[in-house]
């Protein structure tokens, strides 16, 4: 269930911070418009290290369309690793 609250409820914060749960961030709202997010400290990592994943994939990919493919027996003879 997601939830919601105004900025101004950091008054009191412990309240705020006993609603964030893994996988259930809190939204907190400035002027009603979503502003901030609190979350668990596992999913903020989770997400970055996601994030950087994606980079480098999207890299990979950017690179494999400019310079071309290799083989995978190719790809696995560079790591030092047989594949028969």
């Amino acid at each position: 269930m997601t939830t919601i609250k105004p900025v101004s409820d950091l008054r009191n914060y412990t309240n705020v911070l006993k609603d964030v749960s893994k996988d259930e961030p809190v939204y907190l709202t400035k002027n009603g418009r979503g502003k901030y997010v609190i979350a668990d400290i596992e999913d903020y990592d989770r997400a970055k290290a996601t994030l950087k994943l994606f980079g480098a994939l999207q890299r990979g990919e950017l690179s494999a369309q400019k310079e071309g493919w290799i083989e995978e027996k190719d790809f696995w003879q560079s790591l030092g690793i047989a594949n028969d």
